[in-house]
Protein backbone atom coordinates (compact mmCIF):
# COMPACT_ATOMS: atom_id res chain seq x y z
CA UNK A 1 0.00 0.00 0.00
CA UNK A 2 1.18 3.49 -1.06
CA UNK A 3 1.48 6.24 1.84
CA UNK A 4 -1.02 9.56 2.16
CA UNK A 5 0.11 12.40 2.13
CA UNK A 6 -0.19 15.17 4.48
CA UNK A 7 0.17 19.01 3.51
CA UNK A 8 0.14 21.46 6.43
CA UNK A 9 -0.44 25.08 5.14
CA UNK A 10 -1.17 28.03 6.85
CA UNK A 11 -0.34 31.61 6.65
CA UNK A 12 3.48 32.69 7.64
CA UNK A 13 4.43 32.54 11.24
CA UNK A 14 1.68 30.56 12.29
CA UNK A 15 3.90 27.23 13.59
CA UNK A 16 4.04 24.79 10.40
CA UNK A 17 7.19 23.54 10.65
CA UNK A 18 7.08 23.28 14.84
CA UNK A 19 4.36 20.97 14.60
CA UNK A 20 6.23 19.49 11.44
CA UNK A 21 9.13 18.25 13.51
CA UNK A 22 6.95 17.13 16.55
CA UNK A 23 5.00 14.91 14.11
CA UNK A 24 8.00 13.22 12.81
CA UNK A 25 10.30 13.29 15.43
CA UNK A 26 13.55 15.12 14.28
CA UNK A 27 14.14 18.71 13.02
CA UNK A 28 14.03 18.36 9.50
CA UNK A 29 12.38 21.62 8.73
CA UNK A 30 13.64 25.06 9.65
CA UNK A 31 12.65 26.67 12.84
CA UNK A 32 13.39 29.90 13.19
CA UNK A 33 11.03 33.26 14.68
CA UNK A 34 11.78 34.64 11.33
CA UNK A 35 8.30 35.05 8.59
CA UNK A 36 9.18 32.92 5.23
CA UNK A 37 11.71 30.50 6.71
CA UNK A 38 10.43 27.33 5.00
CA UNK A 39 10.91 28.31 1.37
CA UNK A 40 9.90 24.90 -0.14
CA UNK A 41 8.17 21.96 0.35
CA UNK A 42 9.67 19.59 2.97
CA UNK A 43 8.73 16.48 2.74
CA UNK A 44 9.18 13.81 5.45
CA UNK A 45 7.62 10.25 6.22
CA UNK A 46 6.05 9.21 9.49
CA UNK A 47 3.42 6.96 11.51
CA UNK A 48 0.80 6.89 13.75
CA UNK A 49 -0.73 3.94 15.63
CA UNK A 50 1.22 1.50 13.15
CA UNK A 51 -0.08 4.07 10.32
CA UNK A 52 2.34 5.36 7.63
CA UNK A 53 2.46 8.91 5.94
CA UNK A 54 3.83 11.38 4.34
CA UNK A 55 4.56 14.88 5.53
CA UNK A 56 4.59 18.04 3.01
CA UNK A 57 5.47 21.09 5.41
CA UNK A 58 5.18 24.40 3.10
CA UNK A 59 6.41 27.95 3.14
CA UNK A 60 3.97 30.48 4.24
CA UNK A 61 0.70 31.63 2.31
CA UNK A 62 1.19 35.19 0.94
CA UNK A 63 -2.38 35.03 -0.78
CA UNK A 64 -1.80 38.31 -2.22
CA UNK A 65 1.16 39.67 -3.01
CA UNK A 66 3.59 40.98 -6.19
CA UNK A 67 6.83 39.22 -4.76
CA UNK A 68 8.19 36.75 -6.33
CA UNK A 69 9.39 34.38 -3.92
CA UNK A 70 6.32 34.61 -1.87
CA UNK A 71 4.77 34.01 -5.42
CA UNK A 72 6.51 31.44 -5.66
CA UNK A 73 6.07 30.31 -1.99
CA UNK A 74 2.30 30.49 -2.27
CA UNK A 75 2.42 28.43 -5.64
CA UNK A 76 4.10 25.53 -4.15
CA UNK A 77 1.46 25.34 -0.97
CA UNK A 78 -1.05 25.01 -4.04
CA UNK A 79 0.58 22.48 -5.48
CA UNK A 80 1.20 20.51 -2.14
CA UNK A 81 -2.41 21.16 -1.76
CA UNK A 82 -3.22 19.41 -4.96
CA UNK A 83 -0.80 16.26 -4.15
CA UNK A 84 -2.20 15.99 -0.16
CA UNK A 85 -4.96 13.26 0.79
CA UNK A 86 -5.14 15.05 4.19
CA UNK A 87 -4.78 19.31 4.09
CA UNK A 88 -3.85 20.56 7.78
CA UNK A 89 -4.80 24.24 7.68
CA UNK A 90 -2.92 26.07 10.60
CA UNK A 91 -4.22 29.32 12.27
CA UNK A 92 -2.37 31.39 15.05
CA UNK A 93 -4.74 30.91 18.02
CA UNK A 94 -2.79 34.29 20.08
CA UNK A 95 -3.29 36.47 17.11
CA UNK A 96 -6.84 35.10 15.90
CA UNK A 97 -8.47 35.66 12.71
CA UNK A 98 -6.47 37.61 9.85
CA UNK A 99 -7.08 38.77 6.71
CA UNK A 100 -4.38 36.47 5.37
CA UNK A 101 -6.47 33.26 7.19
CA UNK A 102 -9.70 34.29 5.35
CA UNK A 103 -7.67 34.49 2.34
CA UNK A 104 -6.12 30.93 2.69
CA UNK A 105 -9.81 29.53 3.82
CA UNK A 106 -11.13 30.61 0.58
CA UNK A 107 -8.61 28.71 -1.20
CA UNK A 108 -8.63 25.69 0.15
CA UNK A 109 -12.19 25.51 0.14
CA UNK A 110 -11.98 25.04 -3.88
CA UNK A 111 -9.33 22.46 -3.38
CA UNK A 112 -12.15 19.82 -2.45
CA UNK A 113 -9.97 18.19 -0.30
CA UNK A 114 -10.55 17.21 3.57
CA UNK A 115 -9.24 20.14 5.48
CA UNK A 116 -8.68 20.01 9.40
CA UNK A 117 -8.51 23.35 10.61
CA UNK A 118 -5.88 23.44 13.42
CA UNK A 119 -5.74 26.39 15.97
CA UNK A 120 -1.72 26.36 17.12
CA UNK A 121 -0.30 28.38 20.37
CA UNK A 122 -2.95 27.39 22.18
CA UNK A 123 -0.74 26.56 25.34
CA UNK A 124 -3.61 27.36 27.92
CA UNK A 125 -6.93 26.28 26.78
CA UNK A 126 -8.65 28.01 29.24
CA UNK A 127 -7.15 31.29 28.47
CA UNK A 128 -8.51 31.64 25.07
CA UNK A 129 -12.26 30.31 25.79
CA UNK A 130 -14.59 31.07 23.49
CA UNK A 131 -12.03 32.50 21.43
CA UNK A 132 -10.72 29.17 19.58
CA UNK A 133 -14.49 29.46 17.89
CA UNK A 134 -14.25 32.48 16.70
CA UNK A 135 -12.10 30.93 13.89
CA UNK A 136 -15.43 28.72 12.64
CA UNK A 137 -16.13 32.17 10.71
CA UNK A 138 -13.30 30.69 8.18
CA UNK A 139 -16.11 28.34 7.33
CA UNK A 140 -13.92 25.01 7.68
CA UNK A 141 -15.48 23.02 10.29
CA UNK A 142 -14.82 22.35 13.77
CA UNK A 143 -11.55 24.45 14.95
CA UNK A 144 -9.02 21.97 16.95
CA UNK A 145 -6.63 23.96 19.57
CA UNK A 146 -3.35 22.52 20.04
CA UNK A 147 0.30 23.92 20.71
CA UNK A 148 2.92 22.74 18.93
CA UNK A 149 5.43 23.53 21.22
CA UNK A 150 4.01 21.83 24.18
CA UNK A 151 2.59 18.81 22.52
CA UNK A 152 -1.07 20.11 23.93
CA UNK A 153 -3.63 18.05 22.11
CA UNK A 154 -1.31 16.59 19.33
CA UNK A 155 -2.23 13.00 19.44
CA UNK A 156 -6.47 13.49 19.22
CA UNK A 157 -5.01 15.50 15.99
CA UNK A 158 -3.24 12.93 14.61
CA UNK A 159 -5.98 10.63 15.40
CA UNK A 160 -8.19 13.07 13.30
CA UNK A 161 -5.62 13.19 10.62
CA UNK A 162 -5.34 9.42 9.74
CA UNK A 163 -8.91 9.09 9.69
CA UNK A 164 -8.98 11.18 6.87
CA UNK A 165 -6.63 9.34 4.82
CA UNK A 166 -7.47 6.75 1.61
CA UNK A 167 -6.57 3.47 1.72
CA UNK A 168 -4.75 4.39 -1.55
CA UNK A 169 -2.78 7.18 -2.49
CA UNK A 170 0.45 8.80 -3.78
CA UNK A 171 4.33 7.66 -2.32
CA UNK A 172 7.22 6.35 -3.37
CA UNK A 173 9.10 3.26 -3.71
CA UNK A 174 11.62 2.78 -0.43
CA UNK A 175 13.74 1.12 -3.67
CA UNK A 176 14.22 3.82 -5.80
CA UNK A 177 17.60 5.39 -6.47
CA UNK A 178 18.09 8.63 -4.31
CA UNK A 179 20.17 11.19 -6.46
CA UNK A 180 21.26 14.39 -4.18
CA UNK A 181 21.85 17.56 -6.83
CA UNK A 182 25.00 19.54 -4.68
CA UNK A 183 26.81 22.03 -5.15
CA UNK A 184 27.21 25.91 -4.49
CA UNK A 185 23.99 28.33 -4.63
CA UNK A 186 22.81 29.28 -8.21
CA UNK A 187 24.51 26.73 -9.94
CA UNK A 188 20.65 25.11 -11.22
CA UNK A 189 19.99 22.75 -9.25
CA UNK A 190 16.82 23.70 -8.87
CA UNK A 191 16.55 24.28 -12.54
CA UNK A 192 17.88 20.67 -13.11
CA UNK A 193 15.40 18.84 -10.50
CA UNK A 194 12.14 20.89 -12.49
CA UNK A 195 13.73 20.01 -15.95
CA UNK A 196 14.10 16.49 -15.15
CA UNK A 197 10.45 16.10 -13.50
CA UNK A 198 8.80 18.01 -15.96
CA UNK A 199 7.10 20.43 -13.36
CA UNK A 200 8.26 22.71 -10.97
CA UNK A 201 8.79 21.45 -8.02
CA UNK A 202 11.06 23.87 -6.47
CA UNK A 203 11.43 27.50 -6.31
CA UNK A 204 13.95 28.61 -9.51
CA UNK A 205 15.27 32.14 -8.87
CA UNK A 206 18.51 34.17 -9.28
CA UNK A 207 18.88 34.62 -6.09
CA UNK A 208 21.63 32.66 -4.29
CA UNK A 209 19.95 31.00 -0.95
CA UNK A 210 16.76 30.74 -2.65
CA UNK A 211 16.42 26.25 -1.77
CA UNK A 212 17.14 26.35 2.29
CA UNK A 213 16.15 23.05 3.14
CA UNK A 214 16.92 19.42 1.01
CA UNK A 215 13.62 18.51 -0.99
CA UNK A 216 12.88 14.98 -1.84
CA UNK A 217 11.28 14.71 -5.59
CA UNK A 218 9.86 11.61 -6.57
CA UNK A 219 10.04 10.60 -10.32
CA UNK A 220 10.14 7.78 -12.87
CA UNK A 221 12.00 7.45 -15.69
CA UNK A 222 12.53 4.30 -18.20
CA UNK A 223 10.35 2.60 -15.51
CA UNK A 224 12.74 2.90 -12.73
CA UNK A 225 12.06 4.67 -9.12
CA UNK A 226 14.29 7.66 -8.20
CA UNK A 227 14.27 10.14 -5.53
CA UNK A 228 15.71 13.46 -6.77
CA UNK A 229 17.33 15.58 -3.31
CA UNK A 230 17.84 19.10 -3.89
CA UNK A 231 19.90 20.58 -1.78
CA UNK A 232 20.47 24.04 -0.28
CA UNK A 233 24.03 25.21 -2.13
CA UNK A 234 26.68 25.10 -0.02
CA UNK A 235 28.83 28.31 0.76
CA UNK A 236 32.18 28.49 2.29
CA UNK A 237 31.97 28.61 5.97
CA UNK A 238 33.05 32.26 6.38
CA UNK A 239 29.92 33.42 4.03
CA UNK A 240 27.42 31.28 6.30
CA UNK A 241 26.26 34.62 8.30
CA UNK A 242 22.72 33.63 9.72
CA UNK A 243 21.77 30.55 11.63
CA UNK A 244 18.73 29.96 8.90
CA UNK A 245 22.10 28.95 6.27
CA UNK A 246 23.62 27.44 8.88
CA UNK A 247 21.28 24.86 9.12
CA UNK A 248 20.51 24.31 5.42
CA UNK A 249 24.74 24.17 5.22
CA UNK A 250 23.89 20.88 7.93
CA UNK A 251 20.82 19.45 6.10
CA UNK A 252 22.86 19.68 2.37
CA UNK A 253 25.22 17.61 4.30
CA UNK A 254 22.94 15.15 5.29
CA UNK A 255 21.49 15.00 2.01
CA UNK A 256 24.45 13.52 0.98
CA UNK A 257 25.05 10.92 3.75
CA UNK A 258 21.32 9.65 2.81
CA UNK A 259 21.60 9.61 -0.73
CA UNK A 260 22.76 6.73 -3.17
CA UNK A 261 24.52 9.13 -5.90
CA UNK A 262 25.39 12.68 -6.02
CA UNK A 263 24.94 14.80 -9.01
CA UNK A 264 27.86 17.98 -8.15
CA UNK A 265 26.70 20.95 -10.58
CA UNK A 266 29.38 23.73 -11.63
CA UNK A 267 29.11 26.31 -13.37
CA UNK A 268 30.36 26.21 -16.55
CA UNK A 269 31.69 30.01 -16.88
CA UNK A 270 32.81 30.24 -13.40
CA UNK A 271 34.69 27.10 -13.51
CA UNK A 272 35.64 24.64 -11.07
CA UNK A 273 36.67 26.68 -7.73
CA UNK A 274 38.18 25.58 -4.57
CA UNK A 275 34.62 25.77 -2.74
CA UNK A 276 33.48 23.01 -5.54
CA UNK A 277 36.45 20.85 -4.34
CA UNK A 278 35.83 20.54 -0.54
CA UNK A 279 31.94 19.52 -1.91
CA UNK A 280 33.30 16.72 -4.20
CA UNK A 281 35.61 15.77 -1.19
CA UNK A 282 31.99 15.52 1.19
CA UNK A 283 30.47 13.16 -1.37
CA UNK A 284 33.87 11.18 -1.99
CA UNK A 285 34.89 10.38 2.01
CA UNK A 286 30.47 9.86 2.40
CA UNK A 287 31.64 6.46 -0.34
CA UNK A 288 28.75 7.80 -2.55
CA UNK A 289 28.36 7.63 -6.18
CA UNK A 290 29.45 10.84 -7.93
CA UNK A 291 29.10 12.55 -11.55
CA UNK A 292 30.36 15.88 -12.51
CA UNK A 293 27.94 17.79 -14.15
CA UNK A 294 29.03 21.31 -15.69
CA UNK A 295 25.96 23.45 -16.11
CA UNK A 296 25.32 26.47 -18.45
CA UNK A 297 27.63 25.00 -21.50
CA UNK A 298 25.63 26.88 -23.73
CA UNK A 299 27.47 30.05 -22.52
CA UNK A 300 30.79 29.12 -23.38
CA UNK A 301 32.36 30.19 -26.14
CA UNK A 302 33.12 26.97 -28.58
CA UNK A 303 35.81 25.83 -30.09
CA UNK A 304 37.05 22.26 -31.80
CA UNK A 305 38.38 21.05 -28.21
CA UNK A 306 36.89 22.83 -26.35
CA UNK A 307 34.59 20.42 -24.28
CA UNK A 308 37.98 17.84 -24.66
CA UNK A 309 40.63 20.57 -22.60
CA UNK A 310 37.71 21.61 -20.09
CA UNK A 311 37.50 17.77 -19.08
CA UNK A 312 41.46 17.50 -18.84
CA UNK A 313 41.35 20.33 -16.44
CA UNK A 314 38.65 19.37 -14.30
CA UNK A 315 40.45 16.23 -13.75
CA UNK A 316 43.50 17.74 -13.39
CA UNK A 317 41.89 19.78 -10.25
CA UNK A 318 40.38 16.77 -9.43
CA UNK A 319 42.49 13.60 -9.03
CA UNK A 320 41.34 12.27 -5.78
CA UNK A 321 38.07 11.99 -7.80
CA UNK A 322 39.07 10.68 -10.96
CA UNK A 323 36.58 7.85 -10.87
CA UNK A 324 33.43 10.59 -11.84
CA UNK A 325 31.83 10.78 -15.13
CA UNK A 326 32.21 14.52 -16.66
CA UNK A 327 28.66 15.73 -18.05
CA UNK A 328 28.24 19.29 -20.09
CA UNK A 329 24.58 19.86 -19.91
CA UNK A 330 22.77 23.16 -20.63
CA UNK A 331 19.06 23.03 -18.14
CA UNK A 332 17.93 26.30 -19.71
CA UNK A 333 18.12 24.73 -23.27
CA UNK A 334 17.56 20.75 -22.35
CA UNK A 335 20.65 19.69 -23.35
CA UNK A 336 21.58 16.43 -21.92
CA UNK A 337 19.62 16.63 -19.11
CA UNK A 338 18.72 13.10 -19.23
CA UNK A 339 21.98 11.91 -19.14
CA UNK A 340 22.25 12.59 -15.74
CA UNK A 341 19.41 9.92 -14.92
CA UNK A 342 20.90 7.52 -17.17
CA UNK A 343 24.22 7.70 -16.13
CA UNK A 344 23.07 7.26 -12.23
CA UNK A 345 21.64 3.99 -13.09
CA UNK A 346 24.87 2.78 -14.48
CA UNK A 347 26.44 4.23 -11.48
CA UNK A 348 24.27 2.77 -9.24
CA UNK A 349 24.63 -1.18 -10.66
CA UNK A 350 28.16 -0.73 -10.57
CA UNK A 351 28.26 0.50 -7.06
CA UNK A 352 26.63 -2.98 -6.71
CA UNK A 353 29.14 -4.81 -7.97
CA UNK A 354 30.84 -7.88 -6.97
CA UNK A 355 34.18 -9.33 -8.41
CA UNK A 356 34.79 -13.45 -7.18
CA UNK A 357 37.38 -13.69 -4.99
CA UNK A 358 39.51 -15.94 -7.48
CA UNK A 359 39.15 -13.49 -10.38
CA UNK A 360 40.37 -10.43 -7.73
CA UNK A 361 43.13 -12.53 -6.72
CA UNK A 362 44.42 -13.20 -9.76
CA UNK A 363 44.10 -9.44 -10.40
CA UNK A 364 46.30 -8.55 -7.70
CA UNK A 365 48.78 -11.27 -8.45
CA UNK A 366 49.19 -9.66 -11.80
CA UNK A 367 49.23 -5.82 -10.49
CA UNK A 368 52.40 -7.37 -8.08
CA UNK A 369 53.91 -8.73 -10.99
CA UNK A 370 53.87 -6.04 -13.21
CA UNK A 371 55.02 -3.70 -10.22
CA UNK A 372 57.09 -4.47 -7.13
CA UNK A 373 55.03 -3.96 -3.86
CA UNK A 374 57.28 -0.89 -1.75
CA UNK A 375 59.95 -2.14 0.62
CA UNK A 376 61.50 -0.27 3.96
CA UNK A 377 64.79 -1.38 5.55
CA UNK A 378 65.14 -4.40 4.08
CA UNK A 379 61.20 -5.78 4.40
CA UNK A 380 58.91 -5.85 1.91
CA UNK A 381 55.10 -5.28 1.66
CA UNK A 382 53.16 -8.66 0.60
CA UNK A 383 50.23 -9.39 -0.01
CA UNK A 384 48.41 -12.64 1.23
CA UNK A 385 44.70 -12.20 -0.10
CA UNK A 386 42.13 -10.16 -1.08
CA UNK A 387 38.65 -10.56 -1.16
CA UNK A 388 35.56 -8.45 -1.63
CA UNK A 389 33.27 -8.18 1.66
CA UNK A 390 31.46 -5.14 0.31
CA UNK A 391 29.52 -2.72 -2.05
CA UNK A 392 27.87 0.36 -2.32
CA UNK A 393 30.48 1.58 -2.38
CA UNK A 394 32.88 -1.75 -3.15
CA UNK A 395 35.28 -2.63 -0.45
CA UNK A 396 38.34 -4.90 -0.53
CA UNK A 397 39.95 -6.60 2.27
CA UNK A 398 43.91 -7.44 1.85
CA UNK A 399 45.93 -9.60 3.98
CA UNK A 400 49.26 -8.53 4.60
CA UNK A 401 52.29 -8.21 6.33
CA UNK A 402 52.26 -4.85 7.43
CA UNK A 403 50.04 -1.86 6.91
CA UNK A 404 53.01 0.53 6.86
CA UNK A 405 54.40 -1.04 4.01
CA UNK A 406 50.88 -0.11 1.90
CA UNK A 407 52.15 3.16 0.81
CA UNK A 408 49.28 5.41 -0.42
CA UNK A 409 50.85 5.53 -4.14
CA UNK A 410 50.89 1.47 -4.20
CA UNK A 411 47.04 1.32 -2.87
CA UNK A 412 46.27 3.83 -5.49
CA UNK A 413 48.11 1.76 -8.14
CA UNK A 414 45.68 -1.66 -7.26
CA UNK A 415 42.41 0.53 -7.37
CA UNK A 416 43.78 1.62 -10.85
CA UNK A 417 44.04 -1.91 -11.78
CA UNK A 418 40.94 -3.01 -10.37
CA UNK A 419 39.44 -0.37 -12.23
CA UNK A 420 41.23 -1.13 -15.74
CA UNK A 421 39.80 -4.80 -15.09
CA UNK A 422 36.38 -3.67 -14.25
CA UNK A 423 34.00 -0.94 -14.66
CA UNK A 424 33.71 1.02 -11.41
CA UNK A 425 32.99 4.12 -13.31
CA UNK A 426 31.50 6.96 -10.62
CA UNK A 427 31.90 4.94 -7.55
CA UNK A 428 35.08 5.55 -5.04
CA UNK A 429 36.80 2.40 -4.06
CA UNK A 430 37.52 1.70 -0.24
CA UNK A 431 40.30 -1.12 1.09
CA UNK A 432 40.72 -2.60 4.54
CA UNK A 433 43.64 -3.78 5.44
CA UNK A 434 44.80 -7.19 7.58
CA UNK A 435 47.96 -7.36 9.11
CA UNK A 436 48.94 -10.86 8.95
CA UNK A 437 52.63 -10.96 11.13
CA UNK A 438 55.20 -13.17 9.19
CA UNK A 439 56.11 -16.33 11.12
Amino acid sequence: MSKPILAVVGRPNVGKSTFFNRIIGERKAIVEDVPGVTRDRIYAETEWNGKEFAVIDTGGIEANTDDPILSQMRDQAVTAMDMADVIVFMVDGKDGITSADTDVAMMLRRTGKKVILVVNKVDNPSKYGDAIYDFYELGLGEPIPISSANMLNIGDLLDEIVAGFPEDSFGYNEEATKIAIIGKPNVGKSSMVNALTKQNRVIVSSIAGTTRDSIDTPFTYHDKDYVLIDTAGLRKRSKVTDSVERFSVIRAIAAVERCDICVMMIDAVEGLTEQDKKIIGISHEAGKGLMIVVNKWDLIEKETNTMRDYERALRADLQFASYAPILFTSVLKGQRIFDVIEKAEKIEEVRSRRITTGRLNSIIEDAVMMRQPPSDKGKRLKIYFASQIGSRPPLFSFNINSRELMHFSYARYLENKLREAYDFEGTPIRFLYNEKKEK
